[in-house]
């Protein structure tokens, strides 16, 4: 498995959006200060393809994947695995409850050629090519299949978690045999074991099953075939007695089935014959036709004449003139008569009318004098007032003052205005004016008053004579019309008429409706008669044509009653003639019945001589008795056939539960297994033990002793040192020896199809020394440089960093961490 590119989406500390692309990256470093996020690369790509993280200590830890306050997490690894390239997505999302679950998972198997920049264009899921998982259920074995490793592995070959490098070198023997179990797959002949196991239970099941049916073929012996065989011979010597013997009796049941077929032929003439009578009442129906006939020509004749009556009556009430028209001439005297009425009443309220508007135009006129004379008296007061003033102006002055004003003349304030004298010419001018003003304004209204009265008896007048001119033109208009009309009297009389002969003319169609139904009821008696005429005809030539064969003689089709007493005449001579010829028919019948009856006989004793029952049918019952007999023939031989076929089976059954349970013994055993882990250590150990010499620089080889690991110190006479004795820098060269050895190995060790394709270290290279860590670069890039896989290591030591061509820096702020790609 090689990561070709990485999205990260709300994933612990990637809150942001970032894509880590690892498209030519074969050796490269993830660098940054601790705790920037460098380790969390690496929980994405085992995230994305297994739905877990080493460090989350299973799936339980599942809210570890978002990020602080994040509802929704989404990673995606494209990666590329035995020459196919892959797309593994995952969407883990927190609901209102707060629980978090994931939401989606899948694998997709990306077209040949397809370009990972892509991505970036937002295709749709859709465009990823095929879909190889879509649950997160599915992921397992899709991934395992794709990948190669189960998740055990693919920590401890490709991604080696931070805390977990040494596991394996410090691991106790027990231990370590069960890692190595996991990691090679070994528990597939455990797997093998319980399906031997099952198999020689089933195989067992069958060699019973078997056993059974042999059992049941025990009876099949020489002496049973034999038997059946002679069994088919009888058999056969009874089919042939049968088909000599049957032509007897099938020509005697031929003799049976023509002499009762004879006699059926008869009985059926005769009962055809004795059918032929005449029906009850046949003379009737004649003349029921011949009265039903009269009746209707009768009710015809009777509609006839109320129709020339009717006829007679319309002619008359047409010649008698409009009814409308009359009616409105009628109309038009009496609304002349109304009119006439009206316009003298409106003709004496006009004149009304006009007496009392002259009356009040006098009375008009008269007001208007007496109000021109009080505005001349008005005006004679006024002048009067005027030379008063002008013949005493000190009174005349001391008239407009008041208590308090200033005096005209002196300017002076006038404390005290003095009354005016009693007998001045100015107050007697001032009475003088005022009673000639309210004289004035008395004849102004009594004026008003006249003329609105008037005006009203003008209008009065007014519409009276409009209303009179209208009442004389209608009347003009009545007269035009009744010029020339007759008389009042005359019209009503001609009215009167008109009633009479419309009733009579009602009463004439009542009548032609009532003898029109009397016809169709008469025309319906006659119908029914001729029906029951025609129903005898059809009866007798229902009868006629029953006995048609036996050819009887011409009727009278004018007589319905004569032709039935000439068909039952010769029907009972014809009847009379086949009863005297029954009975030589019936002797007949019962000598045919008694030949067939005895060769029935003679073959059913056949049949008894076999041991068998009489049949109904002996021709097929004998063939049935020959089948039988060879199917039990064949049957006893099939099953003598089917005995050594069983008997074949029972050995091959044998054998195969024989070797499965020979093989389940050797595999329950263990020995198989520990065989295997033991030739595993040997090859991983052999391994590391190489490029540990090659890291210490020759001091250190790595051998085992019952599961036990030890280093061979070649700067101390080869002394042999246990591993938890080493340094921590030691302690890293040898986990790297035994993981990179692993990693190398464990394609060819293991059962399942892993494409190791990359390895990527998280471990502390912070505790090596400068010599060592140099060493360690220089093996690192020997590894990289053989360009069979990607190599890539997580690391926060510069001089460890600078040595490698691609780093990833990893930097993180106070919201999301982020990855940016440096060197070449």
């Amino acid at each position: 498995m090689r990561p070709m590119r990485l999205d990260l989406a709300g994933f612990t500390v990637f809150r942001d959006e970032t894509t880590i692309d690892f498209t030519d990256a074969d050796f490269f470093a993830l660098v940054g200060p601790t705790g920037s996020g460098k380790s969390t690369v690496l929980d994405a790509i085992c995230f994305a393809l297994y739905g877990t993280v080493p460090r989350w200590g299973g799936t339980r830890g599942l809210g570890n994947a978002l990020a602080p306050s994040a509802t929704e997490a989404r990673v995606r690894l494209v990666f590329e695995s035995g020459g196919a390239r892959y797309v593994a997505t995952r969407v883990v999302r927190r609901d209102s409850r707060g629980n978090v679950k994931t939401a989606g998972a899948g694998l997709q198997l990306m077209p040949d050629g397809f370009d990972v920049t892509k991505l970036d264009t937002g295709l749709s899921p859709d465009d990823l090519g095929e879909v190889v998982a879509g649950t997160p259920a599915e992921m397992d074995a899709a991934v395992l299949a794709a990948v190669g490793l189960p998740y055990e592995q693919f920590t401890s070959c490709v991604v080696l978690p931070q805390g977990q490098f040494a596991d394996f070198l410090h691991a106790r023997p027990a231990t370590r045999q069960q890692i190595l179990v996991n990691l090679l797959g070994l528990g597939v002949y455990e797997q093998v074991q319980q399906r031997a196991t099952t198999r020689a239970g089933q195989a067992e099941a069958k060699l019973e099953a078997v056993d059974q049916l042999l059992a049941g073929l025990a009876d099949v012996d020489d002496a049973a075939l034999e038997q059946a065989a002679g069994q088919v011979d009888r058999m056969r010597e009874l089919a042939g007695a049968v088909t000599a013997a049957v032509p007897e009796l099938e020509a005697a049941r031929t003799t049976v089935r023509e002499a009762n077929a004879a006699l059926a032929t008869l009985d059926a003439e005769l009962a055809a014959l004795d059918e032929v009578r005449a029906p009850d009442g046949v003379t009737e129906i004649a003349r029921a036709v011949v009265a039903a006939r009269a009746e209707a020509d009768a009710a015809a004749a009777a509609v006839s004449l109320a129709e020339e009556r009717e006829e007679k009556l319309r002619g008359e009430l047409t010649a008698a003139g409009d009814e409308s028209a009359l009616r409105m001439l009628l109309r038009a005297y009496a609304d002349r008569e109304q009119l006439s009425d009206q316009a003298e009443r409106v003709r004496v309220g006009m004149e009304a009318a006009g007496v009392e508007h002259d009356a009040a135009v006098r009375a008009l006129t008269g007001a208007q004098a007496a109000a021109e004379r009080a505005e001349a008296e008005l005006a004679a007061a006024f002048q009067a007032h005027e030379e008063a003033k002008t013949a005493d102006q000190a009174t005349a002055l001391r008239a407009h003052l008041a208590d308090g004003d200033s005096c005209p003349v002196c300017e002076q304030t006038v404390a005290r205005v003095p009354a005016i004298p009693a007998g001045s010419a100015v107050s007697r001018a001032v009475a003088a004016g005022k009673a000639a003003r309210a004289a004035s304004e008395a004849a102004r209204k009594v004026v008003a008053e006249r003329d609105a009265a008037a005006r009203d008896l003008e209008r009065v007048l007014l519409r009276a004579r409009t209303e009179h001119d209208g009442l004389r033109a209608r009347l003009a208009e009545l007269d035009d019309q009744l010029a020339g009309a007759a008389t009042a009297e005359a019209l009503r009389a001609g009215l009167a008429e008109l009633a009479r002969l419309r009733q009579g003319l009602d009463e004439a169609t009542t009548a032609v409706r009532a003898g029109r139904d009397a016809a169709r009821q008469a025309r319906g008696a006659v119908e029914a008669a001729q029906e029951r005429l025609r129903a005898a005809w059809r009866r007798f030539d229902g009868a006629r044509d029953a006995v048609a064969r036996f050819c009887p003689p011409a009727t009278d089709r004018d007589d319905v009653a004569a032709a039935w007493a000439t068909l039952a005449e010769w029907a009972q001579d014809q009847a009379q003639r086949r009863r005297s010829e029954r009975a030589g028919l019936a002797t007949a019948v019962v000598e045919a019945e008694t030949a067939a009856g005895a060769a029935a006989d003679r073959i059913a004793g056949i049949f008894a001589d076999a041991g068998l029952p009489a049949p109904d049918d002996p021709v097929r019952a004998a063939t049935v008795a020959v089948e039988r007999a060879e199917a039990d023939s064949r049957r006893l031989t099939e099953r003598r056939e089917q005995a050594g076929a069983l008997r074949e089976q029972r050995a091959g059954h044998e054998r195969e539960a024989q070797v499965a349970r020979a093989l389940a013994g050797h595999l329950r055993a263990n020995n198989f297994e520990r065989w295997l882990l033991a030739e595993a250590l040997d090859l991983l150990v052999d391994g590391a033990s190489g490029i540990l010499r090659e890291l210490s620089g020759g001091q250190y080889d790595l051998v085992h002793d019952k599961g036990e690991f030890f280093v061979v110190d070649h700067h101390d006479a080869g002394l042999r040192r246990g591993v938890r004795t080493l340094s921590g820098g030691e302690t890293f060269q040898a986990s790297l020896a035994l993981a990179l050895a692993l990693s190398e190995q464990l394609a060819g060790m293991s059962t399942t199809a892993a494409s190791l394709e990359s390895i990527v270290l998280d471990e502390g290279f912070g505790t090596l020394d400068a010599a060592t860590l140099d060493t360690v670069a220089a093996t690192l890039e020997n590894l990289a440089a053989r360009g069979d896989r990607m190599v890539g290591v997580v690391t926060h030591v510069p001089a460890l960093a600078e040595r490698i061509p691609v780093r990833f820096e990893v930097r993180k702020d106070a919201r999301s961490a982020r990855v940016e790609r440096t060197g070449r």
